[in-house]
């Protein structure tokens, strides 16, 4: 395991973002911006979700980052097809000279974020300058390259997260300043938030912006797999290509905090009596006769003293919490440091799924990993499984452990909000 620590002051290399001509649908085109956006497509809510933003609108970006038919090579095939024929018919058009995109997201609660999309030079985790803090499962980045290289397209930005100087930044005040600029689009999404976007073509825009982010390392908040899958791509080309760099939303937390919510489990064809007689001595089990948002709330406090999650599938919530020490000491990696060891995902992983449950945690047959906390106990109630809700970990917790190289367990955390997939694309041959 790689423990050396990665601070700012020993990036060798920064951060390089760069301009490129995005591809947007044509809002004359389309039935409405919003009715073409989806979720990332790791969050899409298979199959109910998925089959909502299909009929949402013919033209719904969901048709290319979750393409659907019998194969897996069918399926990228079709994707590529897709987008070829959205750009032949001008549904999907290119802007006119390469630029880097502001993008705002604001929820009538009072959320507001802001950041920059581009496209980021690739770089190894050795380098210090992005920093992954989960595993990724290799199905889903061999998955994730195929569809890549079908398309030749970036169709999705990652999340990725900096702390700057806040709003004395040079990136963030040129920001803040576009945003007073008319925008390129404007829509509101059916989940509450309205996304605008502009783009910055000008010279010295733009070299403030690159000049600023190349003192920056970056943490990833979303999208381990694609980050992983544009190394894989890069590695498959000839340097230097369009396959060097990937698209990227990179927001500065010192100014736009992001919310950090858990990833939830749901284990496939295993009741939840079966789940908890597997705990009995184990872990306290007390079983709570209330609606969610209050065992939720239960959750919370039961995660402040230590680990605890939630079991929910047969209609009750049942909090579990204080492993036996030494069930954990059994079952725990001792390598790892203390704020591993702890994390409410690693005894998860190591302990409950290796040990307890005996479930393959990268088998999608066994166990799905799920963002919507209500959606994981209606599909654990319907479908007969088990939901394992989980407790959102601290941005702090997360980028310290990933300026040590220390990786989380799979799945995490959710940070957020997400992209929404669908206002802007990458393509490698413009």
């Amino acid at each position: 395991m790689n423990t050396a620590g990665h601070s700012e002051a020993t990036v060798r290399r920064g951060l390089e973002l760069t301009p490129f001509r995005g591809l947007r649908y044509d809002p004359d085109r389309v039935g409405s911006l919003a009715a073409v956006t989806s979720p990332p497509y790791d969050v899409v809510v298979r199959p109910d979700g998925l089959h909502h933003l299909q009929s949402a609108d013919p033209y719904n970006i969901v048709r290319l980052i979750l393409p659907q038919a019998t194969t897996p090579t069918a399926r990228n095939e079709q994707a590529a097809d897709t987008l070829r024929r959205w750009q032949t018919e001008g549904v999907l058009t290119p802007d006119a000279e390469p630029g880097l995109y502001v993008y705002e997201q604001r929820h009538s609660d009072g959320m507001l974020q802001r950041g920059i999309i581009g496209a980021l030079r690739v770089s190894d985790p050795s380098e210090g300058v992005v920093l992954p803090h989960e595993d990724v499962m290799p199905h889903v980045v061999a998955d994730r390259a195929a569809l890549m290289r079908a398309t030749s397209a970036n169709l999705e930005p990652l999340l990725l997260t900096y702390r700057g100087n806040g709003s004395t930044s040079a990136a963030t005040q040129l920001v803040e300043r576009v945003t007073d600029r008319p925008p390129l689009l404007s829509t509101t999404t059916e989940d509450g938030f309205s996304h605008r976007l502009w783009s910055i073509t000008d010279p010295a825009e733009l070299a403030g912006v690159q000049s600023d982010l190349a003192e920056h390392q970056a943490l990833i908040a979303d999208g381990h797999h694609r980050w992983a899958t544009y190394r894989r791509l890069r590695t498959e080309h000839t340097s230097p290509s369009a396959w060097d760099y990937g698209l990227v939303l990179l927001v500065d937390t010192a100014r736009y905090p992001l919310r950090v919510r858990a990833i939830h489990r749901l284990l496939h064809g295993v009741p939840v009596a079966e789940a908890l007689a597997a705990l009995e001595g184990r872990f306290r089990i007390r079983h709570l006769p209330v609606p969610l948002p209050q065992a939720l709330d239960a959750l919370a406090d039961a995660a402040c003293v230590g680990n605890a999650f939630l079991l929910a599938g047969d209609g009750a919530f049942h909090l579990i919490d204080r492993p036996d020490p030494d069930l954990l000491a059994r079952t725990v990696p001792a390598d790892h440091p203390a704020a591993w060891r702890t994390l409410d995902a690693t005894v998860l992983h190591a302990t409950l799924l290796d040990h307890v449950w005996h479930i393959p945690e990268d088998s999608p047959a066994h166990i799905a990993y799920i963002h919507d906390t209500a959606a994981t106990v209606e599909k654990a109630e319907r479908d007969g499984g088990t939901a394992v809700l989980m407790h959102p970990v601290r941005e702090e917790v997360v980028r310290d452990l990933a300026r040590q190289g220390v990786t989380m367990p799979r799945k995490s955390t959710s940070f957020g909000p997400k992209p929404a997939s669908g206002l802007v694309l990458r393509t490698l041959d413009l």
